[in-house]
């Protein structure tokens, strides 16, 4: 699993980032507002721990920018105790949770767990859909207007993450990073092999396609 983590006090999110490696949880952090917009533009998440209180650009503001853009990576705000109103403020603009400073870590640890089983990331817990093409992510099955083929396992990841967020260009530096991590030697060949066989079976009668963006990287949508 990868988080983003937007909080502007250091030696919390020092200890936090600690804890959630040995999590297994690979953590981005970032210490303000311009800092955390860029990180959750640029990058794929499973959950973002947002604090709403950050120097130069606002939790909120964060928040309501990733929605308008179509982002509906899990968001769990960090609020103060007495901010009643930031929370709702925050729910209304899509947040998907909240937790009350000063919390447990391991409520953290639970809450951020639960965002991800619900969203699908890291976890193979059901079935993801778009028009007449419909993957079954526990199985690595899709099928195609009732037609089904079977996936690989990293044929099954790169069409989750286009099938979670149709419309928004991926790198393909994006795809290898949220597929096979920061630290393994992939080249980008690999996905260009990946993403040209989902390409031969999406041809089989799907309403939707994987397009090339020119010297940027691939999006999703229908025909």
């Amino acid at each position: 699993m990868r988080i983003l983590l937007v909080e502007d006090e250091v030696r919390l999110t020092d200890a936090l980032s600690c804890l959630l490696e040995k999590e297994k949880i690979h953590v981005d952090v970032a210490n303000d507002g311009d800092a955390g917009l860029l990180f959750a533009e640029k990058q794929i998440y499973d959950v973002i721990v947002l604090d709403i209180m950050l120097p130069r650009k606002s939790g909120l503001d964060i928040l309501k920018t990733i929605r308008k853009e179509g982002d509906s990576t899990p968001v769990l705000l960090l609020t103060a105790r007495d901010a009643v109103e930031d929370r709702v403020a925050g729910l209304d603009l899509g947040a998907d949770d909240y937790l009350v400073k000063p919390f447990a870590t391991q409520e953290l640890l639970a809450r951020i767990r639960s965002l991800a089983r619900r969203a699908g990331g890291g976890y193979n817990t059901g079935k993801l859909s778009i028009g007449n093409v419909e993957y079954d992510s526990r199985s690595y099955v899709m099928k195609v207007a009732g037609r089904e083929f079977s996936l690989s396992a990293k044929e099954g990841q790169i069409l989750e993450i286009f099938l979670k967020r149709p419309g928004l260009v991926f790198t393909r530096e994006q795809i290898m990073d949220k597929i096979w991590g920061h630290d393994v030697d992939i080249l980008i060949s690999n996905v260009e092999v990946y993403i040209h066989n989902l390409r031969k079976k999406l041809k089989k009668g799907a309403d939707i396609e994987i397009m090339t963006i020119r010297n940027v990287g691939y999006m999703l949508k229908e025909r």
